[in-house]
């Protein structure tokens, strides 16, 4: 009564006890609200998350962990810090690398199941379209009512209080202001990402690059000059034939190629898993990008001077998809790889690695456009190009061109053990198993180099396996002293050639079911402390989950 006997407007007045009354509910509400999330270990404010488990990158591992864990009850975040989920297994890579199939087990069987059912099969399915592998995955999110997807946003700190991650400041990808910044609490964290942000930031170690076959006894590790995917003999690297003093061809590095066996910083090359289809209905023809640049191929003209065109799948790898759809990986001496490209970017600043991204972009669409149009390819190998383009029903939010460069390597960390090139041999075996893995001891060209007057790629390597083998635990957590409450289940602890081996897309996804289970376990046993999880307890738990 005393304001509106002391107010101009009695109107107005009554809107401002309103206003009040309405204000006063609402905090009431939010009091009552806040008391309940964090009786549930879950507090979301405009710019803080409060939750069980931060999972930061939506990677196929990182679904799974963020499944696995709602679905054993705790409260979850999943960060991408780009607009789409799924990483390579929803970005192009439809020809499931795996090796042994039988190591594909818990839901990342059920994944392929479910793409399976999706084509009407009965069975597990690894061959499929990006977009069903997304649906798919979504399907995955949508049953366990996981809602808290944070999109493009990507980590800048990490706070910590002694050996333990208390939270994680993350920042909007397209707009990098401090008052769109927000904060992650948790009681454990998993790094899901393909670079190892997180951990890097966390300050666990890692390292980056090759290391030397004398470090860890491996013969498959450091710089290898290998047959596969190489120049054939007589390809001049200058450009004027013969002629040193008119500089190299673009692609080639000017260094001296190392010695056989040593380690270096070099990271084999990244690509895009390119889809692309032949049904005209569905074909948006292949156009001259941006950015073109001609020059970039020369050698690709020089390499079929001496190796002559036989079909128009001599320099790309060619896997079938449904609905005619293709899976286009690199092969041979000059193809989609990117060699020497990847170096910089595992430690490179977010800025940085958007350039090295769109140089990878350049590239290719590039080389795609000079394949299909130029008049000194074979006009035969052109017709039979131009009767594929990038599908219309793909990829809608990147122009219908994969937007998931893979990174086949990243940062790898320094954990509690290292994988190394016996343990896929099984001339030691890891007695904590967390996973399995099969696949061939496997590394991309690294190098482009001038070897005694011609060009010659380094770092191929194709090691094959008679069996599957155990993936550590210890390989996924950090040393304590380091991290107490963090699991890496992608940006593992191995070796340049023990982690070739290990990184596919399946092995992926059984490590983010049994990391987040370890996780779980953490939690409701071990104080927070991912160390004492034992890991056959996880297995354990991992064979009874439906």
């Amino acid at each position: 009564m005393m304001v509106i006997r002391y107010s101009k407007n009695v109107f107005t007045t009554i809107i401002m006890l309103v206003c009040l009354l309405l204000i006063s509910c609402s905090t009431s509400r939010n009091i009552n609200n806040k008391d309940q999330d964090i009786k549930s270990s879950r507090y979301v404010g405009n710019n803080n998350t409060q939750v069980d488990i931060c999972i930061y990158g939506a990677t196929p591992a990182g679904i799974m962990a963020a499944y696995t864990a709602k679905k054993k009850g705790k409260s979850v975040i999943l960060i991408e810090p780009s607009n789409r989920i799924g990483g390579l297994t929803a970005g192009g890579l439809g020809w499931t690398d795996i090796g042994n199939k039988s190591i594909i087990r818990g839901y990342a069987l059920q994944f392929y199941n479910r793409i399976g059912r999706s084509y009407g099969e009965n069975e597990p399915k690894f061959t499929f379209e990006p977009k069903v592998a997304l649906a798919t995955f979504k399907g995955f999110l949508e049953e366990a009512g996981i809602t808290d997807v944070l999109y493009q946003y990507h980590i800048i700190n990490v706070q910590k209080r002694g050996n333990e991650i208390i939270g994680i400041s993350l920042e909007d990808s397209n707009r990098p202001l401090k008052i769109t910044r927000k904060t992650v609490s948790a009681k454990i964290f998993l790094d899901c990402s393909y670079e190892g942000d997180l951990m890097a930031k966390a300050g666990v170690s890692y390292t980056v690059g090759r290391e030397a076959n004398s470090q860890y006894g491996e013969t498959g590790n450091g710089v290898q000059m290998n047959l596969k995917h190489q120049f054939p003999d007589g390809v001049d690297p200058y450009k004027i034939k013969g002629n040193p003093s008119s500089g190299l061809l673009y692609g080639i590095l000017s260094e001296p190629i190392g010695k056989t066996g040593a380690g270096d910083k070099h990271v084999q090359s990244y690509n895009f898993r390119i889809t692309l289809t032949n049904d005209e209905n569905n074909r948006i023809p292949i156009t001259r990008p941006e950015n073109y640049d001609s020059t970039k191929y020369e050698l690709l003209l020089r390499l079929k001077e001496v190796s002559p065109w036989k079909t128009y799948k001599d320099c790309l790898k060619w896997d079938m998809m449904p609905n005619h759809k293709c899976d286009i990986n690199n092969q041979g001496g000059f193809s989609t790889d990117m060699i020497g490209d990847s170096w910089n970017y595992p430690e490179a600043s977010y800025i940085d690695r958007e350039k090295i991204y769109n140089n990878h972009l350049d590239y290719t669409k590039g080389l795609l456009y000079f394949m299909w149009t130029d008049n000194r390819i074979p006009a035969n190998i052109r017709h039979e190009l131009q009767k594929w383009g990038y599908p219309r029903d793909e990829y809608e939010e990147n122009e219908h061109f994969t937007p998931q460069l893979y990174i086949r390597e990243s940062r790898r960390m320094i954990g509690r053990m290292v994988m190394t090139q016996q343990y896929c041999e099984n001339t030691k075996v890891a007695d904590d198993p967390i996973a399995w893995a099969a696949y061939t001891m496997d590394s991309h060209n690294c190098g482009r180099y001038v070897v005694n007057g011609m060009v010659k790629n380094e770092g191929d390597v194709q090691i094959y396996l008679k069996d599957s083998y155990n993936v550590s635990y210890r390989a996924i957590t950090p040393q304590e002293a380091e991290a107490r409450n963090l699991l890496v289940p992608v940006c593992l602890s191995a070796s340049h050639i023990a982690y070739g081996s290990i990184r596919m897309e399946p092995v992926f996804m059984v490590l983010g079911q049994t990391s987040a289970i370890a996780a779980c376990q953490a939690i409701d046993r071990y104080d927070n402390c991912v160390q004492k999880v034992n890991s056959h307890q996880v297995i354990r738990e991992f064979e009874q989950m439906k």
